[in-house]
């Protein structure tokens, strides 16, 4: 493990494997280098590329400093990719990859981006439910009720109740109530005060080649948004996977993105 210092002064942890190109992996809700997709797509590019994972801020090794805000996750990947060299490759799943969006845009040294999925509204029925999940989110961690903002996620992301009752006495459940008050992070990466709607302003900042991908096997929910994320940013490329849901298998996105890490810039 290494760590490097965010502008704020939080230190991020972070791995390293493989040699080549730097490519940055950026987690999704509830993730992190011990507990999520990261480490193995990382395997599977480090043949060819010097991969990096790395806690987000608030999960596993990392630290967390107050207040919060967006743009300090924007720097905490700065942080790491400055140590990568100062110029990366990224990919960013599911929320990580509205905040990898939010990055590329804000003119972090990010050379090619690629995501996976990421969850914006794209209707008002979703941005309304996105609202009360939010609003009882703010509440439970507010009360300090890690659990049951772990649970509301749960249910937001359509688990059945009685599936995440049962959940909450599985031994895995302590590491999802150690990260709850991060899912208010990704809520503001997805955009907290829209509703999470497309950022299709910020989007058009992006200046970097651009990959969107989503998965055959998912629902409309979740490729909608895909689609209209890769018609707002300039030149970007839009490819679905076959066969893929939300939880991608790294032996089949990790080729296609090594094909697309590997073009030139230009």
């Amino acid at each position: 493990m290494n760590t490097v210092v965010s502008a704020d002064g939080t230190a991020i942890a972070y791995s390293v494997t493989g040699s080549g190109p730097a490519v940055v992996f950026v987690d999704g809700a509830l993730c992190h280098r011990a507990f999520g997709p990261g480490t193995a797509v990382a395997e599977q590019l480090a043949a060819h590329h010097t991969a990096y994972t790395y806690d987000r801020r608030g999960r596993g090794a990392s630290g967390d400093t107050a207040p919060f805000a967006v743009e300090r996750e924007i720097e905490d990947l700065a942080a790491v990719i400055e140590a990568a060299g100062g110029s990366a490759r990224v990919i960013g799943v599911s929320s990580g990859a509205a905040l990898a969006l939010r990055a590329a845009a804000s003119g972090v040294g990010i050379s090619h981006i690629a995501v996976y999925e990421p969850p914006f509204s794209t209707e008002d029925g979703q941005r309304e439910r996105f609202t009360a999940y939010l609003e009882d989110l703010d509440a439970a961690l507010a009360e300090g009720r890690r659990s049951d903002a772990a649970a509301r996620f749960m249910t937001f992301v359509g688990m059945p109740a009685g599936m995440v009752d049962q959940m909450r006495g599985a031994p895995v459940w302590p590491a999802f109530e150690a990260v709850a008050p991060t899912l208010a992070y990704d809520a503001a990466a997805l955009g907290a005060k829209t509703g999470g709607s497309v950022p299709v302003e910020v989007l058009a900042e992006v200046a970097v080649p651009a990959l969107v991908l989503d998965g055959g096997a998912s629902p409309e929910l979740l490729r909608a948004p895909a689609r209209e994320v890769a018609a707002a940013v300039p030149g970007a490329e839009y490819r679905t996977l076959a066969d893929q849901t939300h939880e991608v298998a790294a032996d089949v996105l990790a080729p296609v993105l090594a094909e697309f890490f590997a073009r030139p810039t230009v």
